[in-house]
């Protein structure tokens, strides 16, 4: 299927490995020329190397203001108007709530809520102009559905998904679509922590947490992040334009919602 995107500018941040690699990977098969972020300046520049032609490399650190400019404008500068906007960090640390001090509830949102909010801004006026814009969020499963030693995480992602409901209906009438994808439980190095954790917490090895996550997933496997790509460049189609202030789970079936 041709998704009609191959003359679009993306931006996806903390693409550097993972999740929001494969997202940049899908989107530029697509003929999307891709910028790629993340705050190892090495790391970023590896990964568009992978991609090769039309990918672009910016490094910066999107939890701290005065880079997110610098990486917007260096990003138009790059590759041109931004079309496409995939927002993702790494997760904050798990762990039961009570461990959590004020300090790192502040960095979390300072990582996982506030740039997103504060790139899909200055994206809009390119997408408004070209009448045509695609904002992706990459969140969480668990918030849809919350997951032990995760309240942070859910926290602040729940707040992101809030704010970007009521931002979706404000621009549903631009051309400009925005929605989240929640990824369930991925074999990525921020579920690998998560195990790490499970393991010090439950007194097992994290072989053994590693297997007690995959077997509560319906397909018995953790996804990897190959499992996620085609999603978000789907949702960045032009065939995905009436779909938006929605949240797209790639779970494996985890999540026991019915809505």
């Amino acid at each position: 299927m041709d998704l009609g995107i191959a003359d679009k500018v993306a931006l996806v941040l903390g693409s550097s490995q993972g999740l929001g690699f494969d997202c940049a990977r899908a989107l530029h098969a697509e003929g999307v020329k891709v910028v790629l972020n993340g705050r190892d300046e090495a790391k970023v520049l590896a990964a568009a190397a992978k991609l090769g032609e039309n990918a672009f490399a910016v490094a910066g650190d999107i939890s701290i203001a005065e880079d997110r400019a610098r990486i917007f404008e260096s990003a138009q500068q790059l590759a041109g108007p931004i079309n496409i906007l995939v927002t993702n960090a790494g997760g904050p640390p798990p762990g039961p709530m009570e461990v959590h001090e004020h300090d790192t509830w502040l960095s979390a949102l300072e990582t996982n809520m506030l740039p997103a909010i504060a790139f899909a801004k200055l994206a809009l006026p390119d997408m408004i102009a070209d009448g045509f814009g695609r904002i992706i969020n990459v969140t969480s499963f668990s918030v849809r559905e919350p997951y032990p030693n995760m309240g942070l995480a859910t926290g602040v992602r729940a707040g992101l998904t809030g704010a970007m409901s009521a931002f979706a209906r404000e621009v549903a009438d631009k051309g400009v679509t925005v929605n989240n994808l929640l990824p369930g439980l991925m074999d990525t190095p921020a579920l690998q922590r998560v195990y790490a954790s499970q393991a010090a917490q439950f007194d097992i090895t994290k072989d053994e947490a590693q297997a007690r996550m995959a077997a509560s997933v319906p397909m018995k496997r953790l996804g990897e992040a190959e499992d996620f790509g085609p999603a978000c460049a789907f949702l960045c189609s032009r065939q995905a334009s009436y779909i938006t202030g929605q949240n797209i789970t790639v779970d494996g079936g985890l999540v026991g919602s019915l809505l």
